[in-house]
């Protein structure tokens, strides 16, 4: 990793005093509307989504080392209310929720009038980029140019950049990726787009089906193809899955060599069908006793994200 005082500075803020990244996801928009409200989401007030990323990132945003925020309802809300502790590092997204075109040639779009200088301002640490991304789809270079443009612009701004490409199925004809393509394209994904110059820290879904493949062993071999195929740093987003499976996975990818995670539903996903009150009893009990798990087995078995240097 060659990167600049600004980048390693900003890096500290988002880390551990070891270096590992335990970082609390709540940058969730069209999701986060589904989960509030599965039958009308359309239907959930931007006040409801600010109320939620704010009861959420008051309760476990002091047992993260950076929360990662979107930039519309999370970070400046967060930031005015005193919700996000000003010793938690503040990582924002600048991509538009969800994506266009067509669901096998998938098209990433940033956030219009949000930039890395922009996010900068804001007082944040980092700018994390999500893009829709497969080696063989039809939007492989536009999306790998979308890439250029973001680290190049994070270049400027002595901004972070972390990236989170989720992979998915190029075939009309077959939606979901087979488990073993899954492995192949999570693993390659990694290969390509960490070789673009500027991309600082990977934000990566685990790279096996657990359901087609329960054994543990495997996982962790998984997981080092990961290590290797990587040119930089990497952490383990949750997508959705349950805590305790998610545990096993961060271990096995601790192990691996990732510095850490990007956790969000493992460990807050209930609390968007509780009423208000019960919501802030769960975030503050389960939930920060799940993130504070979380962050002990990445202190115990990540690397720091430095390592690489």
């Amino acid at each position: 990793m060659q990167l600049t005082t600004g980048k390693i500075r900003r890096l500290q803020q988002c880390a551990t005093p070891e270096g590992k990244l335990v970082i609390m996801a709540m940058d969730h928009r069209g999701s986060l509307r589904r989960s509030l409200n599965s039958q009308d989401p359309v239907a959930v007030l931007d006040e409801e989504l600010i109320a939620f990323k704010q009861d959420a990132t008051a309760a476990l945003a002091p047992a993260a080392s950076a929360a990662l925020l979107d930039p519309e309802y999370g970070a400046k809300p967060c930031i005015a209310s005193g919700t996000l502790p000003g010793t938690t590092g503040l990582i924002v997204a600048l991509e538009r929720t969800g994506y266009r075109g067509d669901p096998a040639a998938r098209v990433s779009e940033l956030l219009a009038g949000w930039n890395p200088q922009r996010v900068l301002q804001l007082g944040a640490s980092g700018v994390k980029l999500l893009v829709y991304y497969h080696p063989e789809a039809p939007t492989a270079l536009a999306i790998e140019a979308l890439v250029r443009q973001t680290a190049d612009a994070c270049a400027r701004a002595e901004m972070p950049f972390f990236l989170e490409p989720l992979t998915y199925s190029p075939d009309p004809d077959q939606p979901k990726l087979s488990p073993e393509e899954r492995r192949l394209v999570v693993v390659e994904t990694a290969r390509k787009l960490t070789a673009i110059p500027g991309v600082d820290i990977l934000k990566v879904e685990f790279p096996l089906d657990i359901k087609a493949e329960p054994r543990e062993a495997e996982w962790l071999v998984a997981c080092r193809e990961l290590e290797a195929a990587s040119h930089v740093p990497w952490v383990l987003l949750s997508a959705g899955v349950d805590i305790e499976t998610y545990l096993l996975q961060v271990i096995a990818a601790a192990r691996a060599g990732a510095c850490g995670v990007a956790v969000g539903r493992a460990v807050w996903q209930e609390a968007t069908e509780q009423p208000a009150a019960e919501r802030v009893e769960f975030l503050h009990t389960i939930g920060r006793a799940r993130m504070a798990r979380i962050a002990a087995v990445c202190q115990a078995l990540a690397s720091p994200w430095h390592a690489r240097r």
